[in-house]
């Protein structure tokens, strides 16, 4: 096999997306070679995609079989079905993945399900986990509606914590409450929450206002977790009654960094073990041909689909 087809940064393309042929991947000794059969998209990597030379290769997120094991002897073996995560250039027909990148998949869940969680469900997970037990506490999650805090509220409300969930769009309230967000705020700086607070932790996406008032809301020795800023990079905020919360932090979350820490399989493992007990249910918005790669990316990327969309092979 010396080529394959994969996702690539073509500028004349709608959404500067395309499907064109490349060279078939070579895995290395702790690599196992994987048949992609979904992946799931993200902003993060459509955003790149936007910047990159053309010839570039695209995804993070991809569900599969294993055609060949890694030759280390670690991973899964030939014929298993596992969801995983690449930096880049895992929207192909093929790929080579790491195996501390990769998760073997229960016979209940489906691939389709499997490719929404390693970046959204990974960051929900890990970010959650950041200031401690949130066990009897308050959560607040910015952009519930979303991949990563559609999972939040459902993992947050299962670990015991009192949610409440921000959504910039009425229509959308019912996907927070179905995710079991206990209170439901519709706002585009989040400030209406701070009567549900103060709260323990704050997931925010948004940035700007809504970032500023995530911030007045935190309780004594609370965390915000910083992971997006879909709505602004740019925010002020009262610095001094931010320190005499006392201990209050704000922590920048980037999930390719806390893979150094806590590797993707082991969060994966945990995270499909939720999916086949039924914890946890990915919010698939739309499901299509991996060949409508252009079409659904550009819808996605202008906020015309809530939650996951999925693309089979």
């Amino acid at each position: 096999m010396e080529s394959i087809r994969a996702v690539v940064v073509d500028p004349n393309a709608q959404q500067r997306l395309a499907i064109s042929k490349v060279q078939a991947p070579s895995p290395a000794p702790s690599e196992a070679l994987v048949r992609v059969a979904a992946i799931s998209l993200n902003l993060g990597e459509l955003r790149r995609s936007m910047a990159a030379e053309a010839g570039a290769r695209i995804g993070w997120d991809f569900a599969g079989t294993v055609e060949r094991a890694a030759t280390d002897g670690s991973g899964p073996r030939a014929g298993a079905r596992v969801v995983g995560m690449l930096p880049l250039g895992a929207w192909a027909e093929m790929i080579a993945a790491p195996t501390v990148a990769i998760a073997q998949m229960p016979d209940s869940v489906s691939f389709a399900q499997a490719s929404t969680l390693p970046v959204a469900g990974l960051t929900a997970l890990y970010s959650l986990e950041c200031n401690g037990s949130i066990l009897g506490r308050k959560v607040l999650v910015t952009g519930a509606s979303g991949g990563v805090g559609h999972i939040a509220c459902q993992l947050a409300e299962h670990a015991g914590a009192y949610v409440v969930a921000v959504v910039r769009r009425a229509e959308r309230e019912k996907h927070a409450r179905d995710a079991g967000a206990h209170e439901v705020v519709v706002s585009e700086d989040s400030s209406p929450a701070a009567k549900f607070g103060p709260y323990h932790l704050v997931l925010e996406s948004v940035g700007g206002a809504s970032l500023s008032a995530g911030l007045s809301m935190l309780a004594a020795e609370g965390m915000c977790v910083l992971y997006g800023a879909s709505g602004s990079s740019e925010t002020t905020f009262d610095a001094r009654a931010f320190y005499l919360k006392g201990g209050a932090t704000i922590y920048g979350f980037i999930l390719f960094h806390e893979l150094r820490r806590q590797p993707a399989s082991e969060g994966l493992a945990r995270l499909l073990r939720l999916v086949a007990e039924g914890v946890l249910r990915p919010q698939i918005e739309l499901e299509a041909p991996w060949t409508e790669i252009s079409n659904v990316a550009h819808r996605f990327y202008n906020r015309g689909i809530a939650g996951k969309a999925v693309l089979l092979f």
